[in-house]
C-alpha cells in the first residue's frame, strides 16, 4: 500500500524553474492543477478520449511530444471486428493547441488528414474529429458530483508526470463511418478521457485498463507508477471516487493477447476478456512505440473505502501495454 495525499485547492504542477512543485504531488477528486510545463525535448501533452458504444469504439488522441505531435482517430465496428484507423506524425507538434487544465479551455490538432478538436467546459466537454471515412461528434456531460482521478506520478524533480483519468463518463452525440450516421445514445455508451502533461523519462512502460457500465467504473494501472509512492488506481460508484492505493499485480501472456488477462491487489481482484486486439506500431527514429490495446469485458471485484465488495462483472472498456522510448 502507498501512503498518498489528497490535494483539495489548485496547484502549479511546474515551480518557476520547471522543476515538479512539491505540493503539485498527490492526487485529486477534481483537476486542481495547472500543467504549466516549460522547456522543450522531454515534454509531453496529449488528451485522449476513448468512447464505448455498443456497436462501435472510438479512440482519439491528440499529443505533442515536443519534436513531433503524434495524432490519430481510431474506430471499431464490435460486429465486424472492421477498424478504421488514421494517424498522423507532425514535426515539432506544429499547429497543436493545448489547454493547461483538464477541463477548461481549447484542443485542437490537425495534420495527415484528420483534425481534432476538443472543448471544455465547467458543464462538460464536446469532441469533434474528422478522419478519411468517418466523423465523430460528441459531447461529455459533466453531471452533479461526478469525480475522476488526477495524480501527479514524480520519478524526480525533472521527470514527472501529471494525469487525469476520467472513466465512466457519460457521452452523446453521433458518429459517421463510411457515410453511415448513427446515434450514440448515454444511456448505453460511456466516454473516458486520459488528460496528460508531465516530462518523462526516454524509455518507460506502462499497463492500463479502465471499464464503465451503468453506475460503475474501474481505473487500474501499472509499472510506470511503481516505487513512485502514488497510484493511478480507483473504482467508481454512481460517480464517487474510492481511492486504491496498492500496487497491483498484471497478468497476462504476451505471446496471446487475446488471453484473459488478471489484475490483482488487496483491494482488487479483476479478470479482463479480450474479444480484440488493436496493435499499433511507431518506428521514427528517436521515437519508438509499441501498444497492444485490448477491448474486452471485466469480472471479478474491487472494494469501496468503507470494505463494501463491488461486483465488475459486465464492465466493458480496454487492458493494453505500452511500451515507448519517446
Amino acid at each position: 500500500m502507498t501512503h498518498e495525499r489528497e490535494i483539495t485547492e489548485p496547484v502549479d504542477l511546474c515551480l518557476p524553474g520547471g522543476s515538479l512543485n512539491p505540493g503539485a504531488v498527490g492526487w485529486s477528486r477534481r483537476p486542481l492543477h495547472r500543467g504549466n510545463l516549460r522547456g522543450w525535448g522531454r515534454a509531453k501533452r496529449w488528451e485522449y478520449w476513448g468512447v464505448v458504444t455498443p456497436g462501435h469504439i472510438v479512440g482519439l488522441v491528440a499529443s505533442s511530444l515536443d519534436y513531433a505531435g503524434v495524432h490519430g482517430v481510431y474506430v471499431l465496428d464490435r460486429a465486424t471486428g472492421r477498424e478504421l484507423n488514421t494517424d498522423a506524425v507532425v514535426p515539432f507538434a506544429r499547429g497543436t493547441v493545448f489547454a493547461d487544465r483538464s477541463g477548461q479551455g481549447r484542443t485542437s490538432v490537425r495534420g495527415g488528414g484528420l483534425q481534432i478538436d476538443i472543448e471544455e467546459g465547467p458543464h462538460g466537454s464536446s469532441v469533434r474529429a474528422t478522419a478519411p471515412g468517418v466523423a465523430v461528434d460528441l459531447t461529455m456531460p459533466l453531471p452533479d458530483g461526478h469525480e475522476s482521478l488526477s495524480v501527479v506520478i514524480p520519478w524526480s524533480s525533472r521527470r514527472f508526470q501529471y494525469t487525469v483519468k476520467d472513466v465512466g463518463r457519460p457521452v452523446h452525440g453521433t458518429l459517421t463511418v463510411e457515410g453511415r450516421t448513427v446515434a450514440v445514445a448515454a444511456a448505453d455508451s460511456f466516454a473516458v478521457l486520459d488528460h496528460g502533461r508531465g516530462k518523462w523519462p526516454y524509455r518507460i512502460r506502462w499497463n492500463w485498463a479502465a471499464g464503465s457500465g451503468p453506475g460503475r467504473a474501474i481505473q487500474l494501472g501499472g509499472r510506470w507508477t511503481d516505487g513512485t509512492g502514488l497510484t493511478e488506481n480507483a473504482l467508481f460508484v454512481d460517480g464517487r471516487l474510492h481511492k486504491i492505493g496498492d500496487e497491483l499485480r498484471w497478468s497476462y501472456d504476451r505471446t496471446d493477447w487475446l488471453r484473459p488477462w488478471r489484475i490483482t491487489g488487496t483491494r482488487v481482484d479483476a479478470h479482463f476478456h479480450p474479444f480484440h486486439e488493436k496493435v499499433s506500431r511507431t518506428e521514427l527514429g528517436v521515437i519508438a512505440n509499441e501498444t497492444h490495446q485490448c477491448f474486452g469485458h471485466f469480472t471479478g471485484w474491487a472494494t469501496t473505502d468503507g470494505g463494501e465488495r463491488v461486483d465488475l462483472d459486465g464492465l466493458t472498456g480496454w487492458a493494453e501495454e505500452a511500451r515507448n522510448r519517446w
